[in-house]
C-alpha cells in the first residue's frame, strides 16, 4: 500500500535493527503463540534481529516493568507487543505503553485501523493499536490476532523499519530520538 512517491532506495545499504517481541496473553505459550511467531518470522525474513522474546499475562504493572527494562536496554531499537489492545477489562497493554511514552505516534494507530478497515470492516474500531517513543526506543502495540500482526508488519512496519524506504522512515530518525 505504498504511495506513488514511496519506495525502497536500492542504492542505500540495509541497516539491521534489534527488535524485542512481547506477547500479552493469559493463555498463550511459546508452543501456540502464532502472533509472536508471525512477527518473528517476518522480522528475521526482513533481515532484522530478534533481540528478545517474552510472553506475559495481561497485568499492567508487569507489562510496564518489562517494557521499561527493554526501553532502558540500549541494544533494543524497537519493541513490538501483540495482544491486550482491545476494550475488555483485561486489555491493559495500551495503558502500559502510554505510561512510558515520551512521544506518541498517533499516525501509526490511525493508519493501522485504516488498513484493518479494508479487511475486517467496522470491527476495526475495537482496536486501540498504538505507538510511541520511550528512551529512544520505538514501541508498537498491536492486536493479538495473527492477521493484525501480518497487516501491521506487511503494510506499515516493514517499510518504516527499513532505512532505505523513502521519502522517510523511523530508522533514519533513530540517532535523533534522544535530542533535547
Amino acid at each position: 500500500m505504498e504511495a506513488t512517491l514511496a519506495g525502497i532506495d536500492e542504492s542505500k545499504p540495509f541497516v539491521s535493527i534489534n527488535i524485542a517481541v512481547l506477547t500479552v496473553s493469559d493463555t498463550r505459550t511459546t508452543a501456540d503463540d502464532t502472533s509472536g511467531d508471525t512477527l518473528i518470522g517476518r522480522i528475521e525474513a526482513k533481515g532484522h534481529k530478534v533481540y528478545a522474546r517474552k510472553i506475559l499475562p495481561d497485568d499492567q504493572k508487569e507489562l510496564r516493568k518489562q517494557l521499561a527494562v527493554w526501553c532502558a536496554t540500549p541494544e533494543i531499537d524497537v519493541i513490538i507487543s501483540t495482544g491486550g489492545t482491545g476494550v475488555t477489562g483485561r486489555d491493559v497493554t495500551v495503558e502500559a505503553h502510554r505510561t512510558l511514552y515520551e512521544k506518541e505516534i498517533p499516525g501509526f494507530g490511525e493508519l493501522f485501523r485504516w488498513i484493518s478497515y479494508q479487511k475486517i470492516g467496522t470491527s476495526t474500531v475495537q482496536s486501540r493499536a498504538t505507538a510511541g517513543v520511550c528512551q529512544g526506543t520505538y514501541m508498537f502495540a498491536l492486536p493479538g490476532s495473527t492477521g493484525a500482526c501480518k497487516d501491521a508488519w506487511d503494510d506499515i512496519l516493514t517499510y518504516q523499519l527499513d532505512i532505505r524506504h523513502k521519502p522517510c522512515n523511523f530508522v533514519e530518525l533513530m540517532p535523533r530520538l534522544m535530542e533535547r
